[in-house]
């Protein structure tokens, strides 16, 4: 059996715990050092290449607010 959450997210719409979620792992994001949250070799060669990759065709990637209007509008439906 899961053990209970420390909050009880049920009432919540899925946009609105698509929204909390986004700002704890905001938070997170602001609070930890480098050392915190480590990259392993892999995924720092993934961000490398897809920083290269966005640099060389930027017109090919999408804002993340725009990814996030899609998401949260297709929930809201």
């Amino acid at each position: 059996m899961a053990p209970s959450p420390a909050f009880d997210y049920s009432h919540l719409t899925i946009a609105e715990r698509l929204q909390l979620v986004e700002e704890l792992w905001d938070s997170i994001a602001a609070d930890a050092d480098a050392e915190a949250l480590p990259l392993t070799d892999a995924e720092r060669a993934r961000m490398d290449k897809r920083l290269a990759d966005l640099s060389d065709r930027p017109a090919v990637g999408r804002h993340w607010d725009d990814v996030r209007d899609d998401i949260l509008g297709k929930h809201r439906r």
